[in-house]
């Protein structure tokens, strides 16, 4: 199987969260003898070569970040240019985010099943998963911690050209946190949170209190 693969994220390639996800993802789906190619929306310069790749591959795999409950502009603006296919191709999604529970990036889950009608494709699933805010912060052991779990997913796909098994539903982990969690990550937030929030945002340049509010 040869996949086409699409970075839906308007952050760089360096920046991207979801660049990162992708990198543990292909080493899964690598070891089953699959084969990819891979582009950027956030580089427009991409964008005549991806229509392209788009109109000549069957297998599509299209991960994105989860933007205010739906898709990145950028990713829709380009998905404007493309003109329905209806030749049976498949294509699948992971939606990450920065939201933990499941049911946070369910809207953008049911959205993207929509979207593959509009484009004339078959639906092949989507890959859903959050708490991956701080991928980007992170490196080496500790990144692989997060991403590390998306190198199974590469391989399920590959199995099952898409995520429709108990095994891709299951990676979702929490739909709702219990209220005991809740409660300990209201803590965690309002205190370690708080000083790796504010070292980061240091580390950015920002001069600011985070709770400043220039306006009231």
């Amino acid at each position: 199987m040869h996949v086409l693969m699409i970075n839906g994220s308007p952050r760089v390639k360096k920046y991207s969260n979801t660049d990162k996800i992708l990198d543990k993802f292909i080493e899964g789906l690598c070891e089953t003898g699959t084969t990819y190619e891979r582009y950027e929306i956030s580089d427009r310069k991409q964008w005549e070569d991806i229509r392209k790749a788009y109109y000549d591959n069957n297998n599509i795999l299209i991960a994105l970040p989860l933007y205010v409950e739906c898709i990145p502009g950028l990713l829709m603006e380009f998905l404007e240019t493309l003109t329905p296919k209806g030749d049976g191709t498949r294509i699948a999604y992971i939606l990450q985010s920065g939201f933990a529970e499941g049911i946070q990036l369910r809207c953008g889950e049911a959205y993207l099943e929509k979207l593959t009608g509009y484009l004339g494709c078959e639906y092949a699933g989507t890959l859903v998963k959050g708490d991956n805010f701080s991928i980007r912060f992170f490196e080496g052991d500790m990144r692989d911690k997060v991403t590390g779990p998306y190198t199974g997913m590469g391989r399920e796909y590959a199995a099952n050209a898409g995520f429709g098994t108990k095994e891709c539903k299951a990676f979702t982990g929490y739909e709702i946190f219990p209220a005991h969690m809740r409660i300990i990550l209201g803590i965690v937030f309002r205190t370690v949170g708080r000083v790796m929030f504010t070292k980061i945002s240091r580390s950015w340049g920002c001069t600011r209190p985070l709770d400043y509010r220039p306006y009231q």
